[in-house]
């Protein structure tokens, strides 16, 4: 597995992948965080699109992410992060809608876990789904940067 840091508005983020795509990006400061493991490979140039990309999500420039992805997971957490993908830049949806987006309606919680189970924030844009009352609900890498990205994509 290959990995890059990258420096971001929000801190530092991981970025992971291999042939297949991209695996992982997780943010080093927050409540979930992560170490490198001893085996991965630091590859500046494998991540280079995607660094690209992110400074120009950043920026405000990129509404949408154009990169091969291989995440791993279930088949429902797969389909939980396909329903995540077609949430439209700068809107957000509740549990409950993307359970019943999927013909799960009662497996909202279901859906919550597979969210926290996200291996790529932002680029699965798993900030964008909130609460049924309409608040920020549940980031597992904490409600402030949920709230940053947010904020950022309603500029």
């Amino acid at each position: 597995m290959y990995y890059d840091i990258i420096e971001s508005p929000i801190g530092p983020i991981l970025l992971a992948g291999n042939e297949e795509g991209l695996k992982h990006l997780i943010f080093l400061k927050g409540k979930k965080k992560a170490d490198v493991p001893e085996d991965w490979i630091k590859n500046k140039d494998f991540f280079k699109e995607a660094a690209r990309q992110l400074e120009a999500y950043f920026s405000g420039e990129l509404k949408s992410f154009d990169l091969e992805l291989a995440p791993e997971g279930t088949a429902f957490q797969k389909s939980v992060w396909g329903a995540l993908c077609k949430i439209p830049y700068g809107e957000t949806r509740t549990y409950k809608e993307i359970a019943v987006s999927l013909g799960k309606s009662r497996a909202y919680r279901a859906v919550g876990l597979a969210n926290n189970r996200n291996p790529m924030a932002i680029i699965i844009p798993c900030h964008r789904v909130i609460g049924s009352n309409g608040k920020l609900t549940g980031y597992a890498s904490g409600l402030d940067i949920k709230e940053y990205l947010l904020k950022l994509e309603k500029r």
